[in-house]
């Protein structure tokens, strides 16, 4: 009697009733990040003509966004934990959209990056929290692959959708407008949620300590600040200050989390290989990726020329590829293996950015489109497979701090690679020689570069764009090269850290 009711709980909690209604509520949330991230790249432009902002301010646009939400991660994952994570995923939900109206109105380049910031707070509350919830809603092991290559597809279709909506909108509508999408996407998850999410929490949470907080978020947000400022400019006594105090600020976050009965993340997670190794792969392939992504748009619109919703068409492959292969993923990594799976992502992905290295400022779609579907493809397979290793390592309660592990590799990676591969473009663009008496302005930024030629002779603004637009893909291809690098090694070190790993009950196995 007593196994015939264990066997019917145990049913129930793999097939909780809703289950898959939650889920679309939840990557809702997903959407809306994901939307936010990719119509930024395409409204830059805009932005640097009516803000005109600095080459350095125009990266801290960029990339603040992505410092904030890598600093606070882990403090949120951890507080959704304790508090609900229903709960929390709301409300970061409802201040993400008010939030997006004070980027949508910015009037300068500080209070746009103060309005990043401030994003970033709010969407540090959103992807921990949907990763953790799915891991309570889905028990059983395959669905859970499904329910993570859902999530993962839906953040890989809003990076289609972002750059399409953006695009028309721009065309229409001034560059606020893209920012301004968020609100009823915002407002049908908030309305859905209440009603459809279930509750969830740690039982035996502690308290949530505001020591570790601090120390978390200037740990994270000195070190990603000094090496964006050692990568731009070069050594400087201020950076290092900076820098060392981010690392002693780490430091005294582990030591402290090691010494705490219950713990705001507990260490112990990143003695599993598998754990670490998906923590890792997912790090080095946003790396890689980010600073290259976040100049693209600039290089359809500003070298090419291509109108915004064309641009943002012309990036539709790899959101295409990255949508069926994190819905297969699962199914791939159990027939095959979790490190040929993520290994051969990334491999992929590495390959696609190497054959950007000989772009020009007239390449053919044919090269451009190719490659963006190869790096999709890769992605998709690794980013799914790996959110599912993670999520499979952990007991549900320990979800929240899990999640948020893993976004915070993600984060941080993107404003690392933002901060690295940007700057080795910015800086590479610098450099041009235009014609004699070209204003300091255009060697800020190629939309500055744009904006200058506007008011000069057309013989002069011919000369002057010609130079620019080559400076600036030739730092393109350099970071495009560097990037590659970076995921090949990304590569190996993946087919060595998941060896055994398995998806099935988320053990290793020798």
């Amino acid at each position: 009697m007593t196994r015939t009711l264990q066997a019917a709980n145990t049913t129930e909690a793999v097939k909780r009733p809703g289950r898959w209604v939650a889920l679309s509520v939840l990557v809702l949330a997903v959407l809306l990040v994901a939307v936010d991230a990719t119509v930024l790249g395409l409204a830059t432009p805009y932005i640097s003509e009516d803000l005109r902002p600095s080459g350095t301010q125009l990266l801290w646009i960029g990339d603040v966004y992505s410092f904030v939400i890598a600093g606070l991660l882990v403090s949120m994952g951890s507080l959704g934990d304790r508090i609900g994570r229903k709960r929390i995923l709301l409300v970061g939900a409802t201040a993400f959209g008010a939030i997006s109206v004070l980027n949508a109105y910015a009037t300068t380049p500080e209070l746009m990056i103060l309005a990043r910031a401030l994003l970033g707070v709010a969407g540090a509350t959103l992807m921990p929290a949907t990763l953790a919830l799915i891991r309570n809603l889905f028990h059983d092991p395959r669905e859970r692959s499904l329910a993570v290559g859902l999530w993962g597809a839906t953040a890989s279709a809003g990076t289609a959708v972002g750059p399409i909506v953006g695009g028309f909108l721009l065309e229409h509508f001034w560059w606020g407008s893209v920012f301004l999408i968020n609100l009823p996407v915002m407002a049908v998850l908030v309305l859905v949620g209440i009603r459809m999410l279930p509750e969830s929490r740690n039982p035996n949470p502690g308290p949530w300590d505001l020591l570790s907080v601090t120390l978390s978020l200037v740990g994270m947000v000195g070190v990603v600040y000094a090496i964006k400022e050692a990568a731009s400019h070069g050594f400087a006594w201020t950076t290092l200050a900076v820098g060392l105090l981010g690392a002693a600020a780490l430091y005294g976050f582990v030591r402290r989390q090691l010494t705490m009965p219950i713990p705001l993340l507990d260490m112990r997670l990143f003695r599993s290989r598998g754990f670490s190794g998906a923590v890792l792969a997912d790090l080095l392939t946003i790396l890689g990726l980010s600073g290259l992504v976040f100049f693209l748009s600039q290089y359809l619109q500003l070298v090419q020329g291509r109108p915004p919703f064309e641009a943002g068409l012309a990036e539709l492959p790899a959101a295409i590829g990255a949508v069926v292969a994190g819905l297969i993923a699962g199914r791939a990594a159990r027939r095959f293996s979790v490190r040929a799976v993520v290994s051969g992502g990334l491999a992929a992905v590495g390959f696609a950015l190497a054959a950007l290295t000989v772009i020009g400022q007239s390449t053919g779609y044919p090269l451009l489109g190719t490659a963006l579907l190869v790096v999709g493809v890769g992605a998709g397979f690794s980013f799914t497979v790996t959110a599912d290793v993670i999520l499979s390592s952990v007991p549900k309660d320990q979800a929240g701090s899990a999640s948020a592990v893993s976004e915070t590799a993600y984060e941080l990676g993107a404003a690392l690679g933002i901060a690295v591969l940007g700057s080795i473009v910015t800086g590479v663009y610098r450099d041009f020689t235009g014609p004699a008496g070209t204003p300091a302005a255009a060697h800020e930024s190629l939309g500055g570069a744009v904006e200058v030629a506007s008011g000069l002779p057309a013989h002069t603004a011919e000369a002057l764009l010609d130079a620019a637009r080559q400076s600036f893909v030739d730092g393109l291809t350099l970071a495009a090269g560097a990037g590659a690098v970076v995921l090949l090694a990304a590569s190996v070190a993946a087919w060595f850290l998941l060896r055994g790993q398995r998806l099935e009950d988320g053990v290793e196995h020798p």
